[in-house]
């Protein structure tokens, strides 16, 4: 089984630039979810292919849900669509496709989509007319679209005749598309617009691969202030552990100095036995030693002469 197309639902449209500097328009399609919920084969529909389903219907049928459930699946998908193949000999209904195993950056594809609707449009908008001339009393039929068919012969208007009517709503198909890049998310970058609205469901199709194909051009940020904080966050809790190891290890050296200190020497008395009677104080010796001799002060008066020696 070579399966070459899958559902995708349209999502938005920007532009990007590639390594050479091009400026390119980019739309995203989101691939993933695809599942397959039927096989058809040659000997019982008369030809190969495989139903796809994509999304969540809540609020289906009792027949799509019995339809979704003889294939396996928990869920009822919203969207179906056939994918013819030229064997089916590895497909098993209920399995997932992967996005990834069916395109890569530089694939060719064409998408499939409806087109916007726009309502009922005149010749001009709806085909390019150019309209009747402005003079010689033609002045009400500048948008007109003119004779629409011919004389006696064939004596009727061709079927398919460019007119006023409807427009958009049609199944168009945009072909050469280049797919830019495949995320692990299941999206597609598709260089180039493709048919339908926002959420609109698309067909992409890989038709070949670009050999000259050139990459999307991406930004490589650093981010050295997350590792800066990192490695300050780092420093600030190894000093916090520090912190709070430093006091257990104190308290344990404290607790050790107690306990290997020596005890206080004891009194020994001249006939050898020991004493129990602690030390004097250094206020008691002091008061044994005896008080120096207190010097006489000498006299400062100066003798005045003429007095009486």
């Amino acid at each position: 089984m070579q399966l070459t197309s899958l559902i995708g639902k349209k999502t938005y449209q920007k532009q990007g630039f590639l390594q050479d500097g091009t400026r390119v328009p980019l739309t995203g399609i989101v691939a993933a979810g695809n599942f397959v919920t039927q096989v058809k084969s040659a000997d019982k529909e008369g030809y190969n292919a495989l139903q796809l389903g994509i999304g969540i219907n809540k609020k289906a049928k009792k027949t799509a849900v019995n339809h979704s459930k003889k294939a396996g699946l928990t869920n009822t998908p919203r969207f179906l669509r056939e994918i013819r193949v030229d064997d089916v000999i590895d497909a098993i209904s209920g399995t997932e496709i992967i996005v990834s195993d069916i395109f890569v950056p530089g694939d060719i594809v064409d998408v499939t989509g409806v087109s916007k609707g726009k309502g009922f449009a005149g010749g001009v908008k709806r085909w390019g007319f150019r309209g009747g001339p402005r003079t010689h009393g033609q002045s009400d039929r500048e948008r007109a679209p003119g004779s629409i068919g011919q004389t006696t012969t064939p004596g009727r208007v061709y079927k398919g005749k460019k007119m006023a009517g409807r427009m958009g709503s049609d199944t168009v198909t945009v072909k050469n598309l280049e797919v830019i890049e495949v995320t692990a998310d299941g999206m597609l970058l598709i260089k180039g617009l493709v048919p339908g609205s926002v959420n609109s469901i698309v067909v992409v199709k890989k038709m070949g691969t670009n050999k000259n194909f050139v990459p999307l051009y991406k930004e490589i940020v650093d981010e050295p202030v997350a590792e800066e904080a990192a490695v300050q966050t780092g420093t600030a809790n190894s000093s916090s552990q520090a912190d709070d190891v430093k006091p257990a290890e104190a308290e344990t050296e404290v607790v050790a100095e107690v306990l290997t200190s020596e005890p206080e020497p004891e009194t020994i008395l001249a006939d050898g036995a020991t004493s129990d009677v602690p030390a004097a104080t250094a206020e008691e010796k002091a008061a044994e030693k005896p008080e120096a001799p207190v010097m006489e002060e000498k006299s400062t008066e100066k003798v005045t002469e003429g007095e009486d020696k």
